[in-house]
């Protein structure tokens, strides 16, 4: 009977990470450095197709690891690989200028919105200036009716008098027109 075991893993598993001197070397300034050891070269014979490749040797040291330094139940007292994933990313990446432009990116908007909404503001103030300037000019042109309607009432009675002035009295309304001319009409 075979006993199959579930693989459960764990948020974060220690592991031993091979430390040699003169690996790893964080920046002062930057938080990371680069690789002080150059990349083992491959012996001239082993190529194919034209290009050098890299065979390990029983001899030469490696970075790789047997399947006991990866067990999880051994007990290791080695690096744990997700904070040092995350103290590398936190010293690779500088989140400064993003920052920057984040708060700049903020503030552009909040100006933004703050002249957005003096626009409709100003909209609304155009908006209601203008039913104000068309209810003005509506009772304007109500009061030039009623005078132009007043005029010409008034304008009848006069030519009706004058009508009646010359039938009447003809003479003294030709020395009077003479005298008084009437004014031309425009």
């Amino acid at each position: 009977m075979s006993t199959a075991h579930a693989y459960y893993p764990s948020a974060s598993l220690p592991i031993s990470m091979p430390q040699k001197p003169g690996y790893y070397q964080p920046h002062p300034q930057l938080g990371y450095g680069r690789v002080s050891v150059s990349p083992p070269s491959a012996p001239e014979s082993v190529t194919t197709s034209g290009v050098a490749s890299y065979e390990p040797s029983a001899t030469s040291s490696s970075y790789a690891g047997s399947a006991s330094d990866y067990d999880s139940s051994a007990s290791t007292g080695g690096v744990d690989l997700i904070d040092y994933m995350g103290d590398r990313l936190h010293g690779a990446f500088n989140p400064m200028p993003l920052d920057r432009s984040l708060a700049k990116q903020a503030q552009t908007s909040g100006e933004l919105n703050a002249k957005h909404r003096e626009l409709l503001e100003l909209q609304a103030l155009a908006q209601r200036r203008l039913a104000g300037a068309r209810a003005n000019f509506a009772d304007g042109m109500r009061a030039a009716k009623e005078v132009q309607k007043d005029l010409q009432w008034t304008q009848k009675r006069v030519d009706a008098l004058n009508d009646r002035a010359a039938r009447k009295y003809p003479q003294e309304f030709k020395s009077a027109q003479s005298r008084y001319p009437a004014p031309v009409d425009y």
